[in-house]
C-alpha cells in the first residue's frame, strides 16, 4: 500500500514540502531541516503555527479559540499543528509565525 503525499507551499517563503495526509503540516514543515519554524505545545494551545489556508482542503482537530476565532478558521486559518492535509494546498503563515520563517530569509543556510 503506498501513502499519499501532498506538495504544501508556503507563501511567506516560496517553499515547498511534501506531507501526509496523516501527518500535520507543521510536522511536514519541520522536515524542511532548518532553523525559523517556531514550534510551541503540538496541542492547539500556544498559537504559535498560525496559518492561513490560501488553497486546497485541511482536516482539523479541535483547536483553542483563544488562537482561531470561528471567524478566523471561515476565513482559512489553523494551527498548523492541528491540521492534516487532505490535497495539494498553498498556506501562508499568519504573522507571529511570518516573522519568524521569513527572518530566515536573508541569511544564508546551507543545503544539505
Amino acid at each position: 500500500m503506498t501513502t499519499t503525499s501532498f506538495s504544501i507551499a508556503i507563501g511567506n517563503t516560496q517553499e515547498r514540502y511534501t506531507c501526509r495526509p496523516d501527518q500535520t503540516l507543521l510536522g511536514g514543515m519541520e522536515q524542511l531541516g532548518r532553523k525559523g519554524i517556531p514550534v510551541g505545545c503540538r496541542g492547539g494551545g500556544c498559537g504559535v503555527c498560525k496559518v492561513r489556508i490560501e488553497s486546497g482542503r485541511t482536516r482539523c482537530e479541535r483547536m483553542s479559540r483563544c488562537h482561531v476565532s470561528a471567524d478566523e478558521e471561515a476565513q482559512g486559518y489553523v494551527l498548523a499543528c492541528r491540521a492534516y492535509p487532505q490535497s495539494d494546498l498553498e498556506l501562508r503563515a499568519a504573522p507571529r509565525m511570518a516573522r519568524c520563517i521569513e527572518r530566515h530569509l536573508a541569511q544564508p543556510h546551507p543545503h544539505p
